[in-house]
């Protein structure tokens, strides 16, 4: 028995049994019996003599065996077991769908819920603690008085600051300290600067002149805290879910689909994003809280409950899938970029086998694939260049829209509480997609690819401008002071135009949908173009576009003044709708070459589960199949586990 065991089941071998139909109608296949018999099991790694003593098998790949060459060369119906890859003809015409997700993924998004409660729940109230002054006379909650133009430079100061940043914190995680510690360290920081904020916006330290000093010390280190988060919790809630081939699975219905791991990790970041928006709902208790117990009730809100995603952070540590920093990845990927800039924009250039192949006139200690990987992070910075834009036209939200909203009649609702319509609008539509649109366009044969969602995200966007734009021509119309709100003698300093502010809502809603096609695109993006060794450092480039939208919100701040609002939110339209054509025309050839660059990631490094990494930083092997004792025949590969590699 043993050498039996030895000569036709090897250890370390996987074996692939064909499925029972391949029987079905032997009587008009008695001809090919033996040699289907000759195959019928057959090792997928190496080479040895079958079974029955017939011809060499050679090397077989994961796709289940071809039946043309045992049939005459004529195609068979076979299909792939499930646990298998699909062969081509399946990819194309059974349906795509998401694997489960693993818990460690919901505790990465619980984490990041708190954090953007704090985010946004202190962010919510800064137009109002900036543009009004203590005790205003309009009525509207104030602490600094700088105006409109004053909020808003400063608000988009702090936003173009949180995501400028990120890319500090990327460089940190992917070259010396992991995901996992940068986002520690740096919620320390960032919980310091929301103390800062606390103790400043007290009524006595307000009375005292501390608010504007305490606020922009408060703006630098929050900002520099959440860069650090942000550009490593993106990619580390994605890295918990380690498939990356697509599988064949049969449902309790009978159908057959394809386990895509593209469409899980959409489903993560539609997860992700859904989190985002419950904790940016803590504006609307915020801005409740700014106007009946003051802003420092709200702030010490936000310091609790991020305190709470500290703590779910550290108790969460032993259950993350963590990925080692490599040291040298980013360094490699500009020596990189640099050789291939010197050889005529040729990446190839920068292959160590081009160099053995020509003549090695550069360093290379990186293999092919890193390259090929490079080339595919360069096409989504490309793809991200279009992304300011729409980064400005997303960014009125947060100041301009509340500013209009102080000009119209509130009826009691605070002019701030108006912007959650766009995390609500978000947390409704998700599910929608998630469970309706997207499985539905999947199952027609429409697989809505990122550029596709992108450039809608994008018109959406250009939507909510132009409804803007007819809201402030509407407010402009209305008496007492058309064009010049609160500032005529018969508004006696607190009398708004007589326009309802709930006028506004479908610009927050066309803002919440460009968020879904656009925003969670993005992410979905900057994850599965990166090299495993570079998602923090890639993921801070996508994020550093909004830094860029900030600045052309800084920079158009001086038309964000009555009466040139209308054409403000006009010009904003125009521009998105021209990015938004611009970006189909030139990038619309990416989404046939969506799997292609997705199947990058077959041939990379795994993250690992945080126990499986020993004190040097290296991976426990783990064993790929289990075996059963010969006497009771051989056991089927065990499809949930598999081999790491070393990271």
């Amino acid at each position: 028995m043993a050498a039996f065991r030895s000569r036709f089941f090897p250890k370390n071998q996987e074996y692939q049994l064909l499925p029972e139909r391949v029987s079905i109608e032997l009587s008009e296949r008695v001809g090919h019996l033996g040699r289907l018999h000759a195959t019928e099991v057959q090792p997928r790694e190496g080479s040895m003599q079958d079974v029955a003593g017939g011809a060499e098998v050679g090397i077989v790949d994961r796709m289940p065996v071809a039946m043309e060459d045992k049939l005459d060369g004529e195609a068979s119906s076979v299909s792939s077991l499930e646990g298998d890859e699909p062969t081509e003809e399946e990819r194309r015409r059974l349906r795509h769908v998401s694997d489960k997700l693993p818990w460690s993924a919901f505790l990465v998004a619980i984490v990041e819920l708190c954090e953007r409660f704090a985010y946004y729940g202190l962010s919510g109230p800064f137009q109002n603690y900036i543009q009004n002054s203590y005790h205003d006379p309009d009525g509207l909650p104030g602490a600094i008085g700088l105006g409109q133009t004053g909020a808003t430079r400063l608000t988009d100061f702090f936003q173009f600051w949180c995501y400028l940043s990120p890319t500090l914190g990327a460089f940190l995680a992917d070259q010396y300290l992991g995901k996992y510690k940068t986002i520690l360290y740096f919620a320390i920081v960032y919980m310091f600067g929301i103390f800062i904020l606390f103790i400043t916006s007290l009524p006595t330290s307000i009375e005292h002149g501390a608010a504007l000093g305490g606020l922009i010390t408060a703006m630098i280190i929050i900002g520099l805290g959440t860069g650090g988060i942000k550009s490593n919790v993106s990619p580390l809630i994605a890295e918990q879910y380690r498939g990356t081939k697509q599988t064949i699975r049969v449902e309790k219905s009978g159908e057959r689909v394809i386990v895509d791991p593209a469409v899980t990790i959409q489903r993560i970041y539609m997860i992700f994003y859904l989190c985002i928006n419950v904790g940016s709902l803590s504006s609307i208790a915020t801005t409740k809280m700014e106007q009946r117990t003051g802003f420092w009730t709200a702030y010490l809100l936000c310091f609790i409950m991020f305190v709470v995603g500290i703590l779910i952070l550290v108790a969460g540590k032993n259950y993350y899938i963590i990925r080692p920093p490599k040291g040298s990845s980013i360094i490699n990927a500009f020596r990189a970029m640099w050789i291939g800039l010197k050889s005529k924009g040729s990446m190839d250039a920068a292959k160590p086998s081009y160099q053995e192949e020509y003549g090695r006139k550069y360093k290379t200690p990186w293999n092919d694939l890193f390259i090929d990987e490079i080339k595919r992070v360069l096409v989504a910075c490309k793809v991200f260049v279009f992304y300011p834009v729409y980064f400005l036209v997303y960014s009125q939200m947060l100041n301009n829209f509340i500013s209009q909203a102080g000009v119209m009649q509130l009826h009691g609702i605070p002019n701030d509480i108006m912007q959650n319509i766009d995390p609500i609008t978000i947390i409704v539509f998700i599910p929608i997609c998630d469970r309706l649109l997207y499985p539905f366009l999947r199952k027609i044969g429409i697989p809505f690819r990122p550029i596709t969602r992108i450039t809608m995200g994008f018109l959406f966007a250009a939507l909510s401008m132009a409804y803007a734009a007819i809201v402030q021509h509407l407010i402009y119309q209305a008496p007492p002071c058309y064009d010049a709100p609160l500032a005529c003698p018969a508004a006696n300093g607190d009398e708004p135009n007589h326009i309802h502010v709930v006028v506004q809502t479908p610009a927050y809603l066309l803002i919440g949908l460009s968020e879904i096609f656009a925003s969670i695109t993005g992410l979905e993006y900057a994850f599965t173009k990166a090299p495993p060794s570079m998602k923090s450092f890639v993921m801070s480039i996508y994020l550093l576009t909004s830094a860029f939208g900030s600045a052309l919100g800084i920079a158009l701040s001086p038309t964000a003044v009555d009466p040139k609002l209308v054409w403000m939110y006009t010009g904003l339209c125009v521009a998105t709708i021209i990015v938004a054509a611009l970006f189909w025309i030139i990038f619309r050839k990416y989404n046939a070459t969506e799997e292609e660059m997705n199947a990058l990631g077959d041939r990379a490094e795994k993250a690992v589960a945080a126990h499986e990494v020993n004190s040097g930083g290296n991976v426990e092997p783990v064993d790929q199949y289990t075996t059963q004792d010969f006497d009771d025949g051989p056991a089927l590969p065990n499809r949930t586990s598999y081999t790491e590699e070393r990271v």
